[in-house]
């Protein structure tokens, strides 16, 4: 496998690189997310604007700049570093990746919103007995006339405040957990003045992220509302996830690697017993098996993201070892960088405390490496 990247491939992580250091600051991004509007729209419109990261995955065709898994991979990876909350993955991975796959008239009007960063999409899938299972679904929509009618609870659903649509899975036909039968829906919405029968709770989560449970009550959308064919959205779905689950491991390798850096520097500076601290050799051995477990997470993160593309069967092994393989070095990097900081490690003065919340959220977000380990196990039976 070549993991040499393209000159232009180097253009859009140096340029994106360069954007984050001068433009995305720690301090507005965390002010913005804990009392403001919970992101900076000003910033998304940059992204689209100036950058164009936000069609850096779609074809040419949708307006975007026809680039793949390894574009996700160079953007997540620098979004993470720079400890970005704006909705990346749930907007151009979820929202963008199912639209560009369903097709249809008003699907290419949101993907054109999207690229033009005026769209934002929340994906609203998990429901209170479901899991990570996303084939586990009791929402309902039936005909009724020239609509549907969405019955049903999501929960959980990540950037559902910061929100202008509403992807929403709804069984059309058969049982709980058949992967037939699943129907996708494009929603307008409005998280303060919500549709009738649509209920909306919003909050905000440990990693300064916003999301909702939503509550569906006889809730009617027009027929164009319908993403694709009629039951038929399971293997777009599925995609999706493997793709998002891809999206946040190498955004974890971001965070990971920035984790890394600032402990060492702080190993470098801090003194005791009247000499740095990273002058003793136990503690330089931590940090060198902090740096072998983010090595073993990017080269699990190249095999996922260079099978993304590939069958089904490949993509879910390839993307569950990197799911598995992040969920323990996000859980080891995180603590013995927090250990080596001392206690100001769990304040939010610094940002490794900021960062460890994020690392922590991801090792259980889209599975848990259990979960993972499991899955990749009943692959390969």
């Amino acid at each position: 496998m070549d993991f040499t990247l393209t000159k232009e491939q180097e253009l859009l992580r140096d340029g994106l690189a360069k954007f984050l250091a001068s433009r995305y600051e720690l301090a507005p991004s965390r002010a913005a997310a804990k009392t403001g509007a919970g992101w900076q729209p000003k910033i998304w419109h940059s992204f689209a604007e100036e950058l164009g990261i936000l069609g850096a995955t779609l074809p040419e065709s949708d307006g975007g700049i026809g680039g793949g898994p390894v574009e996700l991979m160079i953007v997540t990876e620098a979004l993470g570093q720079a400890l970005v909350v704006e909705p990346f993955v749930d907007t151009v991975v979820f929202g963008a990746g199912l639209l560009q796959r369903g097709g249809g008239e008003r699907a290419k009007g949101v993907l054109e919103q999207i690229v033009a960063g005026e769209a934002i999409t929340a994906f609203a899938a998990t429901e209170p007995t479901s899991g990570h299972s996303y084939s586990d679904i009791s929402t309902t929509a039936r005909k009724d006339g020239d609509s549907w009618i969405i019955n049903g609870t999501k929960e959980v659903v990540s950037s559902a405040p910061l929100a202008n649509h509403l992807l929403v899975t709804a069984r059309t036909d058969g049982e709980q957990r058949d992967t037939s039968g699943i129907s996708l829906f494009l929603l307008e919405f409005d998280p303060a003045a919500p549709a009738a029968g649509l209920g909306v709770h919003s909050y905000r989560t440990i990693d300064d992220r916003q999301a909702s449970d939503l509550t569906f009550t006889d809730v009617r959308v027009p027929a164009d509302a319908l993403i694709g064919a009629e039951g038929q959205a399971w293997e777009s779905i599925d995609r999706a996830v493997d793709e998002a689950t891809a999206a946040v491991a190498s955004e974890a390798v971001g965070l990971m690697r920035k984790v890394l850096n600032d402990t060492v520097e702080y190993a470098k500076q801090r003194q005791q017993f009247g000499q740095a601290i990273g002058s003793f050799q136990a503690l330089q051995h931590r940090m060198v098996d902090m740096y072998m477990e983010l090595e073993q997470s990017t080269a699990a993160v190249y095999l996922a993201v260079l099978n993304l593309d590939g069958d089904r069967v490949d993509r879910a092994l390839a993307v569950s070892a990197a799911k598995a393989t992040i969920g323990r070095s996000a859980r080891f990097i995180g603590q013995n960088a927090v250990q080596l900081h001392g206690g100001m490690g769990m304040t939010e003065e610094l940002a490794i405390g900021h960062y460890f919340k994020r690392l922590t959220a991801i090792e259980y977000e889209f599975g848990s490496a259990d979960q993972h380990i499991a899955r990749y196990a009943a692959l390969t039976r």
